[in-house]
């Protein structure tokens, strides 16, 4: 496959696409945590365990930029505001479902053999 420009960035093939967009710790676990509810940046905080309140932002501030998510404001005090997933996101829990079901697979493998 040829080089390809993606958001103004050269790639080599889709996968790596893919898997900047979602990969790292934090995008994965977000977008899973979204996939049957509408959740408060307290909430998400709570149900991720090790994640820190700079690095939350920021992965929500690039999953919102790249279109898996929504933020919801809303104009009451305190500030509330809500995450949910886009069409997009919903598309992207298909593939992580695959890749987690694989990845809960290589962990009993790793059991078997202890």
């Amino acid at each position: 496959m040829p080089d390809f420009i993606y958001n103004g960035k050269n790639y080599y093939n889709p996968v790596q696409l893919v898997m900047e967009q979602i990969g790292g710790t934090w995008k994965a676990p977000i977008l899973w945590r979204l996939k049957d509810q509408v959740m408060r940046y307290g909430e998400l905080r709570k149900d991720i365990p090790h994640i820190s309140d700079k690095m939350l932002t920021a992965q929500l501030r690039e999953l919102e930029d790249d279109g898996y998510i929504e933020r919801k404001v809303y104009a009451v005090v305190p500030p509330k505001t809500e995450y949910s997933l886009t069409a997009r996101g919903k598309d992207m829990v298909g593939l992580i479902t695959v890749i987690r079901n694989y990845g809960l697979k290589m962990i009993e493998e790793q059991k078997a053999k202890k």
